[in-house]
């Protein structure tokens, strides 16, 4: 059994820099790469893709809502068409310097709140998928498991991965707890590599509340703003490998 070990990168800006990048990196086997919406920058995005190039691991791109004081993750009033455009716009810049460095683009995961309302919101979803399938039919798109997102992404003719998490907490009903709560993320690398172990191995979340959740998740997402963001994914490697669990790059099934 193997399953993809993804994380968020290339979120610094200008002289703002967030995560560590360097070191996380090679620990993973797909990043998804900021593109300029929501943090990055044309020289972030560069560097950023190159250095996952250079280590083997597979490039996506991570668009957003146009938030960059937000990170985001703040929810965006937009008609159909600016959403639209603005992922084609995001998407294809990260593709651009994939083929630049050698590699091809391997998949979509959207970030943030555009993440989030992708998620449950119908409309939203289909858009998110139309701009994708806009920018090629072989882009894998990502979203979290048992949402709408994957749904769409299905209906527009798409590869879909579903997403779990082993540095986020889980409300009853599957979504993720909202960062504004206590205990959303988990920074402790014990716990989260126990908790990507239980979703791949097992299929199964630990809500906060201790409802168990059933979950099926073809990819595992660590943040790479997460503080200690390498140390959690050298725990999460180990005690996947321990279960007798891969960690192989997404590839393009339906």
């Amino acid at each position: 059994m193997d399953v993809d070990l993804n994380s968020d990168v290339g979120e610094s800006f200008g002289a703002w820099t967030s995560g560590d990048d360097e070191a996380l990196i090679p620990l993973v086997s797909s990043v998804n790469v900021a593109c300029g919406f929501h943090a990055g920058d044309p020289l972030v995005i560069e560097r950023t893709v190159e250095l996952a190039v250079r280590h083997g691991v597979a490039v996506g791109a991570h668009p957003g809502y146009p938030d960059l004081a937000g990170f985001g993750r703040r929810d965006l009033a937009m008609t159909r068409e600016e959403l639209e455009a603005a992922l084609v716009y995001q998407v294809g810049a990260v593709a651009t310097f994939a083929r630049a460095a050698g590699s091809e683009l391997r998949h979509v995961k959207p970030h943030g709140a555009l993440y989030n309302r992708a998620a449950l919101d119908v409309a939203i979803a289909e858009a998110v998928a139309r701009a994708v399938r806009r920018v090629s039919a072989d882009l894998i798109l990502v979203g979290l498991a048992g949402s709408v997102s994957l749904e769409a992404g299905r209906a527009a003719g798409l590869a879909v991965a579903a997403e779990g998490f082993a540095d986020r907490a889980y409300e009853p009903d599957g979504r993720l707890r909202s960062r504004r709560l206590a205990g959303a993320v988990h920074v402790d690398p014990a716990i989260a590599a126990a908790q990507a172990v239980g979703i791949v191995r097992d299929g199964r979340v630990t809500a906060h509340d201790g409802t168990t959740v059933a979950l099926h998740a073809d990819t595992i997402c660590l943040h790479g703003d997460t503080p200690g963001a390498p140390a959690l994914a050298r725990a999460i490697r180990a005690a996947l490998e321990a279960a007798g669990i891969g960690v192989a790059a997404l590839r393009p099934t339906s």
